[in-house]
């Protein structure tokens, strides 16, 4: 069985986590094999969305595999393997996450890892770790403390227990809450959407978002105002103004 599956539909990528039986948690192969299809929708240029998402409807990821820890000779071995969720962060197209179940640990470091978040309504999100005697490594206090705020990222780091979906949409850890068979079809529409604009401004834009996480706002507009005149020497950017003087819809190539 493959543990991840991968496909591509005109300009848009899918990853699925595909081991509902064991929640879709991550074993090192998978992780291997995520790393390569992530590196793969870098280098395909046809590629300007991807989605990232769980096979079956208990789980989106439960995170790694506990039962897989221990065959790591030492803490050292692994502290450095490869990890999943600096690929999926590494990835310069957009990535939008269609969390259709539980997001666990490791599972909710790489839905927030991806850059838009939507989840079904049964939904539950929890960093449990604690509960096991460590802490997440995947970035996960960052992300939460920027997506959520410092105490709720208190909340779910120091005591383990899931939040549902309505509760990570009012903290802003979700975009969208929707019913699970309108799930993929709206990460479609959105995934849409976004391959639809100009390549260039739209990975201009994810890094432009990266970068406001990290310094402060005189340096930020800078550096936007920098990207913004990149994006304005395109092609795509030429045929975005003629298209609109000739009232037509425009043709974006990535150039």
């Amino acid at each position: 069985m493959n543990n991840i599956l991968f496909s591509t539909e005109g300009h848009i990528a899918t990853i699925t986590l595909n081991r509902p039986e064991k929640l879709n948690a991550v074993t090192p192969e998978m992780a291997d094999a995520i790393i390569a299809h992530v590196q793969q929708c870098n280098a395909d240029e046809q590629i300007r969305a991807v989605i990232i998402t769980g096979a079956g409807e208990r789980a989106f990821c439960a995170g790694s595999d506990i039962s897989e820890l221990d065959t790591y000779d030492t803490p050292w071995v692994f502290r450095n393997r490869p990890d999943y969720c600096d690929a999926i962060r590494a990835l310069r197209k957009p990535a939008i996450c269609a969390i259709n179940g539980y997001a666990f640990g490791g599972g909710l470091e790489t839905a927030m890892s991806c850059d838009i978040r939507i989840a079904s309504d049964t939904a539950r999100f929890a960093s449990p770790e604690v509960k096991l005697g460590w802490i997440g490594g995947g970035g996960m206090a960052y992300m939460l403390a920027h997506n959520i705020g410092a105490s709720n990222a208190a909340r779910m780091l120091m005591t383990g227990e899931p939040v549902s979906a309505p509760t990570a949409l009012a903290w802003g850890l979700v975009s969208e809450v929707v019913p699970g068979e309108e799930l993929l079809p709206l990460a479609r529409e959105i995934a849409q959407a976004i391959a639809s604009r100009p390549p260039i401004a739209v990975q201009t834009a994810k890094t432009n978002i990266r970068a406001a996480y990290a310094v402060p706002l005189e340096t930020a507009i800078q550096y936007e105002r920098d990207l913004q005149t990149i994006c304005f020497a395109t092609q795509d950017a030429d045929e975005g103004r003629r298209a609109f003087k000739e009232k037509r819809t425009p043709v974006f190539e990535g150039r």
